[in-house]
């Protein structure tokens, strides 16, 4: 019976963890129905919610506002807008910080979470899987004696949180390894493994510039 129970919540629980976080991002999702007005509402028109028709709705706005914002009018009613928001106190410094993060993690030409790399910590004889955010920068490169990279530490099994380290950057190993199977790795605790690569592969050099 135990091996038959735990069969069966190997087969569910992945089913149950997928199926309730696709509830939860479509049924976000579907809030922005909120902004249609009621009487075109599905409910009005129908008598019934359309599970997923604010999903469709949200993909389409924002299909929409990256479409007209990629031309001369567009820009330049968003240049417009954002020099409005930078003109009120709160909301410049909030809006500022929050464009420049999504700036850097969306952007294609961004290097964020692009590499897995292997650094050591919490001390030397032991190691971790982070990934790569870019360079320190400011005042605080002026304190840092040689050449460092910055590094986001996230915690198992919740990736989410973690730890932003500065480290050297001969300290810092380059994976062969893509950032998915790496976020694999690690919110499974080490028992998802990423497939095996030859060697001279998986022992790489320090990371390069």
């Amino acid at each position: 019976m135990r091996k038959y129970f735990i069969t069966g919540l190997l087969i569910l629980v992945p089913l149950a963890i997928t199926a309730w976080v696709l509830n939860l991002v479509i049924s976000t999702m579907d809030q922005s129905l909120l902004f249609v007005p009621h009487r075109w509402q599905p409910r009005t028109l129908f008598g019934f919610d359309i599970p997923g028709l604010g999903t469709l709705l949200t993909v389409v706005i924002v299909f929409l506002t990256g479409l007209l914002t990629n031309n001369l009018v567009g820009n330049y009613v968003l240049r417009v807008w954002e020099k409005l928001l930078k003109r009120i106190p709160l909301v410049n410094s909030l809006y500022s910080s929050v464009k420049q993060v999504s700036d850097t993690l969306l952007s294609s030409s961004g290097n964020a979470f692009r590499k897995a790399v292997m650094i050591p910590y919490p001390h030397q004889n032991s190691y971790t899987i982070a990934f790569l955010t870019g360079t320190p920068g400011g005042d605080v490169k002026n304190h840092l004696v040689g050449d460092y990279v910055s590094v986001y530490v996230p915690t198992t099994p919740n990736p989410t949180s973690g730890f932003f380290l500065m480290m050297a950057r001969k300290d810092v190993v380059e994976l062969d390894m893509t950032v998915d199977a790496a976020l694999k790795y690690i919110v499974s605790m080490g028992v998802v493994a990423p497939e095996d690569v030859p060697q001279a592969i998986a022992l790489p050099d320090r990371i390069t510039k």
